[in-house]
């Protein structure tokens, strides 16, 4: 996996080379400032304590105390995903829960099936943002953004009673149902927190999280000459839901600037020679990023434990 992944790194930077240039590529760096840049860095950066708190929060008994710990599993788990082709990075957070906080695999997968549904929610609702602000009927199209906003705390009372309709049905409705399929339904169900302070916890972090990072995202784009700010907003969401999607290139080359290119075409960005010239090298150094702010997170994982004066395990 490891030879796949950066023989196509590989080929991607060749016809980066050959399409673009590098030079052409790194120059937009100039417009951003070295400043500025380190900013977007370092908020990118922060997102992941989020990310890690919320994790804590999820697993509280289990990871209590072990901040630190905590965090090296996620950004492990987070740069694996980057890297490895169609979500197979996901397989090792489970592992990786398992073998440093004893989180059983069952748990431990469905816990990060129910949190990617949250992320999967956050960003359709950082979408629908967008489409509030170019709405006829703004108050209309508001009023059902934030009722869309709200939804998985809507549902969530209604989960036991969801569950059961669904054991309960799916052998009547499916000729043959596999034994698995009602263990996916268990899983689930075992993975969403027993109360709503909890769930409505996560859901809060996971909102928090992702609006700063397509914040930043299309902060970064819009710097880089990506216009109107709609369309950069819906790069930043096109390039994240791509990295959510099971068609993942290794190390995103290809899938993640596509997502951002369809996603700011698809919000208003000009269809002009120029214009794609300049979209096409704002979504490669966006993605060049998120790389590198997955590269700085799993550094900083291995690093602070020794500087808070802590073995490696936290």
């Amino acid at each position: 996996m490891l030879v796949i992944t950066l023989g196509v790194v590989g080929l991607y930077a060749a016809f980066l080379q050959w399409f673009l240039g590098w030079g052409e590529i790194l120059s937009r760096w100039r417009t951003v400032g070295p400043g500025t840049g380190t900013m977007a860095l370092a908020l990118l950066v922060a997102t992941y304590f989020i990310r890690t708190h919320r994790m804590q929060d999820y697993f509280r008994h289990e990871t209590h105390g072990r901040f630190l710990a905590l965090f090296r599993v996620t950004q492990i788990h987070n740069l694996l995903n980057i890297m490895m082709p169609l979500r197979t990075g996901e397989t090792s957070f489970p592992l990786l829960m398992r073998s440093e906080f004893g989180v059983p695999l069952a748990r431990g997968a469905s816990a990060l099936f129910v949190l990617r549904l949250l992320d999967l929610h956050a960003l359709l609702a950082a979408g629908g943002m967008g489409l509030v602000a170019t709405a006829e009927r703004p108050v209309v199209a508001g009023t059902l953004w934030a009722l869309f906003l709200v939804l998985p705390l809507l549902l969530f009372p209604l989960r036991k009673g969801l569950v059961r309709l669904a054991k309960r049905h799916l052998p009547a409705k499916l000729a043959r149902v596999p034994a698995k399929l009602i263990r996916v339904i268990d899983e689930i169900d075992a993975g969403i927190p027993a109360d709503l302070g909890a769930f409505g916890r996560a859901w809060f972090l996971t909102v928090v999280n992702w609006g700063i990072k397509v914040a930043v995202l299309a902060w970064v784009l819009a710097l880089m000459g990506v216009w109107p700010l709609s369309a950069s907003v819906g790069g930043a969401l096109g390039g994240e839901i791509s990295s959510v999607l099971p068609v993942h290139a290794p190390a995103g080359v290809g899938t993640y600037p596509a997502g951002i290119a369809a996603g700011a075409a698809a919000l208003g960005a000009s269809r002009a020679p120029d214009a794609l010239e300049t979209l096409a090298s704002a979504s490669v150094n966006t993605h060049l990023l998120i790389v590198v702010s997955a590269l700085v997170g799993t550094g900083l994982s291995l690093i602070l434990p020794f500087l808070a004066g802590g073995r490696p395990r936290g």
